[in-house]
């Protein structure tokens, strides 16, 4: 029998769970594990240096905050400019619109600016909350550090005793292993559609944040869902009311109402999916990093994703998102258009994509996407399970324009039962500028009365479809490359003689 050798693994985190202490070993000699033992270690280290890092990181960070929020507000003044612009001149607009004192492509110019201006500053706008949420995240951490850092007790770590009885001389590598707290991740994309190939290139990545107190440095990796923690979308078709105006007092009340509302929405932000580090394990041998990506081993059971990455993690303690590529591929995907001229004299493109039948299930989370190479904005990929089809939106395509233009507007010279009758039409001119036919899905609206005592009446429309609910219109057309398609529509307005009808901005 050998004699009794007691090692010691000294300044491991105090975030280990010293239940989950695990050690076994192998080599060239036979050992007998006799016991292990857990104490708390308490040191006194020099810290000026590290406060001096930690404060220049956190007033670094705070100004870059500052500076994303002065742009914010700058947004808000002009998202407010915008919105009290169209608010003071549909009415007046739609006057001089009546009496020929402005001209309709003027108008359908003055409509392009105020979709195309709102839709750019709320995509901007969210982008950039965004990136303070970030921030946000990252000043946690290093004030945590800090307080930690400054507090005025000695630092604290444990220290792992194992007790070993070797069988003789020889080579014997032990290993030791314990789970860590204060650790998670979330997962990340990169998606490049190629307009050619029509096909999305998939870069499934995670960041990962730790503060256990640990360095890892060439580490083995295990990302596990075993205990889960604007831009580029097209403006939406709101239906087009029409009504009696209400007294002063109560359209005031409305407002702030809505407002309220919308704030509410604004506030209530989805929190990310988060999932816990399993476990990791300390390897021994250098690993030296090559232009090869690193991709990891992917496997299933139940509702439970596990993601083995090979050595060579590198991820600090200091609670910043550190990337590492899960895998990538490609996916063939479909193009489609669609449009609201209403809003945007330009229709948005859209693809999609279903994930493998055999493939890894994608998680929730935030999506950069490319474009031919061109980053076109981020968006948020939903949960995809094997063979489950998924949908981006990458923005305005200016190789299809779409104008609109009121063609007809007339009053009957008679009253008909006290009513008074306008009759609307329109015409939209859709060009394909594009070398290759392309299908698009394009929305518009006929005024939808919340009164009974205002009549509104569909009269004509080609292509034929059938009316939704609120007013609203859907044509689905084929268009060939490089060619001109037509839809027009009529409809009527009818209403008592002296009755003010509220939200017809034409």
């Amino acid at each position: 029998m050998g004699t009794e050798r007691e090692l010691t693994a000294s300044n491991l985190p105090t975030t280990l769970d010293p239940e989950s202490i695990r050690v076994s070993g192998k080599g060239s000699v036979g050992v007998k594990i006799q016991g292990v033992t857990t104490d708390r270690q308490y040191t006194t280290e020099p810290v000026a240096e590290r406060i001096a890092q930690l404060t220049a990181h956190i007033d670094s960070l705070g100004a870059d905050k500052r500076r994303i929020q002065s742009q914010i507000d700058t947004l808000k003044l002009q998202s407010n400019f915008i919105q009290g612009l169209r608010e003071k001149t549909q009415e007046s607009f739609s006057r001089s619109l009546a009496r020929q004192q402005i001209g309709l492509e003027d108008t359908q110019n003055f409509l392009d600016f105020i979709g195309t201006k709102t839709n750019e500053y709320a995509v901007a706008g969210e982008d950039l909350r965004q990136q303070q949420q970030q921030i946000d995240k990252q000043l946690q951490s290093l004030r945590l550090q800090l307080e930690e850092v400054e507090t005025p007790y000695s630092k604290e770590s444990y220290e792992v005793k194992i007790a070993i009885e070797p069988a003789g001389a020889g080579d014997f590598q032990l290993e030791l292993s314990y789970v860590v707290t204060r650790a998670h991740w979330t997962p990340l994309y990169d998606l490049r559609v190629q307009s050619t190939s029509k096909t999305i290139q998939l870069n499934y990545l995670a960041e990962i944040f730790q503060t256990t107190g640990e360095d890892w440095t060439n580490v083995s990796l295990t990302l596990s869902t075993a205990k889960p923690g604007l831009g580029t979308l097209p403006p939406k078709l709101d239906p087009w009311y029409i009504d009696i105006p209400a007294p002063t007092m109560m359209r005031q009340r409305s407002i702030a109402s809505k407002s309220a509302d919308m704030l509410e929405i604004s506030a209530a932000a989805p929190a990310p999916m988060m999932a816990t580090m399993a476990a990791f394990e300390r390897t021994e041998e250098p690993i030296e990093y090559i232009a090869e990506t690193v991709v990891a081993e992917v496997s299933q059971q139940g509702s439970v994703v596990t993601f083995q990455l090979g050595g060579g993690g590198n991820i600090p303690s200091d609670g910043n998102p550190h990337k590492v590529t899960i895998f990538n591929d490609n996916f063939p995907c479909q193009f489609e258009y669609i449009a609201m001229p209403r809003l945007v004299s330009f229709a948005y493109l859209q693809t999609k994509a279903k994930n493998r039948a055999d493939g890894a299930t994608l998680l929730p989370g935030k999506a950069n996407i490319f474009r031919d190479d061109v980053f076109v904005g981020t968006s948020n990929l939903e949960n995809t399970a094997p063979g489950q089809e998924f949908k981006l939106n990458l923005g305005i395509d200016e190789g299809i324009k779409i104008d609109r233009e009121l063609s007809e507007r007339q009053v009957d010279k008679t009253f008909l039962a006290g009513n008074r009758r306008i009759t609307y039409a329109y015409r939209l001119t859709v060009t394909n500028l594009l070398n290759t036919p392309t299908h698009i899905q394009i929305s518009d609206l006929i005024p939808h009365s919340r009164t009974e005592q205002i009549k509104v009446k569909l009269l004509k429309i080609a292509p034929q479809i059938q009316p939704g609910e609120l007013g609203r219109l859907a044509w689905e057309l084929d268009l060939p490359a490089n060619k001109k398609t037509e839809i027009t529509y009529q409809f009527s307005i009818e209403h008592p003689e002296g009755v003010r009808v509220q939200g017809l901005d034409i």
